[in-house]
């Protein structure tokens, strides 16, 4: 990043570098090229503080694992705001000077957002989570992950009376919700919250009342689809007493019920409301986010112009990477669902991935 500091000095003397006559007695645009000038530095300067910060947390983070450390409290809180911070300063410096903007990226972030040199360092703090979040060593896996969410979804959807088609829809639907929570890793812990955890990163309340709404369709589901009934019995008699957010199959099918479920019935409105698969996806997602506005949004019958504007409701869209980037994004005090679902782009890429998954699993 040293050519940063070079193209901070020249932004500052700028000014001088101009051609002869150029500043003469007009006083009304001397000033203007100065405060320009201090703008850019101050972006760039805060920009590279935020850099230095990521790295810095990165090899903190690192070190600590190596040496079989004890990690703190939350350890990935501090790397994912380092992460949040690194890009908010980016936007700012981009938006101060736009031809920073630089070439794509692998994470499909928009330039704006992101330098593509700094690809490496995502990674790392990629692997850095997947060590803080492994599953325990207790946590029940299921050889057929991904199947297993998409036949939850599907068997929960019939029960709730859908067609095959929007059947389907709700078991892709549900592997997106995977992908979203979880890269698509099962029964994971969760290095910024002591509260979730699983595969769909239920709190135990949550948990619980998934459970208890699993039992009311329980038996309609067995007089359509006995096999999944079979397998059900054989994942509770394998989970006794463990917590079954760490028994992927319970964790999962518990999870939808609690807060997903409810909202299967109106899945052929937001198909056509919604017709992107990822928009979809995005609207499920907001569901786990900020649950009672999308179920306000969704009656209202006039979905993606339905404004939110509470402040809590934007810290809760902030705090899951919406709307976190950048001064002009978090002076923002209200949005329409909209421009929320246009600003969840970090989305994107899991959501394809879920929805290529999705296509192999059909195509078996």
């Amino acid at each position: 990043m040293g050519r940063s500091h070079t193209t901070a000095t020249a932004l500052a003397l700028g000014i001088f570098l101009s051609p002869p006559g150029s500043l003469s007695f007009t006083p009304p645009a001397i000033g203007q090229p100065i405060a320009l000038a201090k703008k850019q530095s101050d972006a760039l300067n805060a920009y590279d503080n935020a850099l230095s910060r990521f790295k810095s947390i990165l090899g903190e983070r690192r070190g600590q694992i190596r040496s079989n450390q004890r990690l703190p409290n939350l350890p990935g809180q501090a790397l994912y705001l380092a992460r949040i911070n690194m890009m908010s300063a980016y936007k700012d410096l981009t938006d101060a000077l736009p031809t920073k903007i630089g070439r794509p990226n692998k994470f499909g972030i928009p330039p704006a957002y992101f330098d593509a040199d700094n690809e490496p360092l995502v990674d790392e703090y990629r692997k850095l989570f997947d060590i803080m979040e492994a599953p325990p060593v207790n946590a029940q896996n299921s050889a057929t992950p991904f199947e297993d969410v998409v036949d939850l979804g599907i068997a929960i959807a019939r029960a709730r009376g859908l067609d095959a088609t929007n059947a389907e829809a709700a078991g892709r639907i549900s592997l997106g919700l995977f992908f979203a929570e979880t890269n698509g890793n099962q029964n994971i812990g969760n290095a910024r919250s002591n509260k979730y955890k699983g595969s769909l990163q239920t709190g135990p309340s949550e948990d619980q009342n998934g459970r208890r709404k699993w039992a009311a369709i329980k038996k309609s589901i067995a007089a359509f689809d006995p096999a999944l009934s079979l397998r059900d019995d054989k994942e509770e008699a394998r989970v006794g007493n463990l917590d079954r957010r760490l028994n992927h199959w319970t964790a999962v099918r518990d999870a939808l019920m609690n807060a997903h479920a409810d909202l299967f019935p109106q899945i052929p409105v937001i198909v056509k409301t919604l017709p992107n698969p990822i928009d979809q996806l995005k609207l499920f997602e907001l569901i786990q986010i900020i649950p009672t506005p999308t179920r306000s949004a969704l009656k209202s019958g006039s979905l993606v112009v339905y404004r939110v504007s509470d402040p809590t409701v934007m810290g809760y869209l902030r705090n899951n990477s919406i709307f976190a980037f950048g001064q002009a994004d978090r002076a923002r005090t209200s949005a329409t669902f909209r421009e929320i679902l246009d600003a969840m782009w970090l989305f994107n890429a899991k959501f394809e991935r879920a929805l290529s998954k999705f296509e192999e699993i059909k195509a078996r």
